[in-house]
This record gives C-alpha cells, structure tokens and sequence, in this order.
C-alpha cells in the first residue's frame, strides 16, 4: 500500500512540483496545505501517514501545527521540509515532535532515499543536521542527582540505543541481538520513556553525543 502523504506549504508551486515528484515514485497525495491552521484540520480529516510540513507559513506555522498534530495524533509522523537551516528551528522542530528534518534543497535522490526509511523507523534527517541536535541535548543529559540518563538505561537498552543510531530497522536489530520484534519495541518505548524523548530521531541524537556511536 502506498504511503499517504499530506503536503503543507504556502508555496503552491512548491506543492506541485513535489506532489508530481513524489506521485512518480509511487506515493499518495491525499491532500495539501497552505498553512498550519489548515495542515491540522487536513490531519484530523485525511489522517495520513506521513506530513510533509514547511515551516515558516502564514497564520499558524508549521512547528505550531506539528505540535499540535503530535498531541492529538502522536501516530502521525511529521517530516519537517523547509529552507531553514537555522538551529533554533531545526532543535524546535525535533522537540515538538517532527520524526525527520530535510532541507529543501535536498538532493532528489537524497530526499526519496531518506524519505523512503520513514517507512521503516529511520528518522529521515541528514548527519550534518543531526549534528547540530547534538548541542542541544548536551544540557539535558544529567539528573537532579548527578545521574547521567545513559544510567538509568539498562545495558540492553543502551545496546538497542546504540544499534538505532547506527540506523538499524526494528528487524535487523533483533536479528543482531537474538531477539523478537516485540522485545526490540518494548525495549524502544522504555528507552524513550526513561530519556523523556519523543522518537527515533531525537534517540539517534542522543545516542551520538552520549557516546553509544561514535562520530
């Protein structure tokens, strides 16, 4: 079945030539956007799999809408496709929730390979950018009591941790670790309890810079 793609942007030519890119390759476009306010009415309405969500558009912009999609729909994933490259934006964006962060100038390639991973848990963003994210955990990652959090994951969990980073599937990781499917999820959803995290792609940030995989 096709992934279900909602596209949200103020620029209809942009919508065009991406609806037609992602069209060609076998993707469904069920509906479009032209600002935050209408992206998450269009999520409550289509409930598609994947947003594609700009992030500087009139009336509620799109970190505003993600945030807002994530809490009342936090099985939608969100994949923020915007010109910025700016920190602030990009460490935002991750903290509300969005599962990847692609620049719009992406290369074609690029974009559909990374885009294509969302279907199978691989946070779709870039190791620059996922460099950058590094910081910005960097101040979260001791407790009250001087306890880093990588401490409070139990050694599977840091071994699961480390494997997700390294851009392992569900699937393959079980297979590396002997393991069920099953076992590998429940072992994803404590993790991103114990470390206060959303998803994947904020755990890939925090394993890289808590040292689980080095750079």
């Amino acid at each position: 079945m096709a992934t279900r793609i909602l596209l949200a942007d103020d620029h209809p030519l942009f919508r065009d030539g991406v609806g037609a890119l992602l069209r060609a390759r076998g993707f469904e476009i069920v509906g479009e956007a032209t600002d935050g306010a209408q992206a998450v009415e269009r999520a409550r309405e289509l409930k598609p799999d994947l947003i594609l969500m700009d992030i500087h558009m009139p009336q509620i912009d799109g970190l505003a809408a993600t945030r807002a999609i994530i809490s009342e729909m936090p099985e939608t994933r969100i994949v923020m496709l915007t010109v910025s490259d700016e920190d602030a934006d990009l460490f935002e964006a991750i903290k509300s929730g969005a599962h990847g962060y692609l620049l719009k100038n992406t290369d074609t390639q690029t974009f559909f390979n990374l885009l294509e991973g969302v279907a199978r848990g691989e946070p779709p963003i870039s190791k620059q950018l996922a460099g950058k994210i590094l910081k910005e955990f960097a101040r979260k990652m001791a407790n009250s009591n001087g306890q880093t959090r990588q401490d409070i994951l139990s050694e599977r969990e840091q071994q699961v941790l480390g494997l997700v980073a390294e851009g392992l599937i569900n699937r393959d990781i079980a297979a590396r670790l002997n393991l069920s499917e099953n076992t590998i999820k429940y072992h994803l959803k404590n993790i991103l309890q114990k470390l206060h995290l959303h998803n994947r792609a904020q755990a890939v940030a925090y394993a890289l810079k808590s040292g689980l995989l080095k750079k």
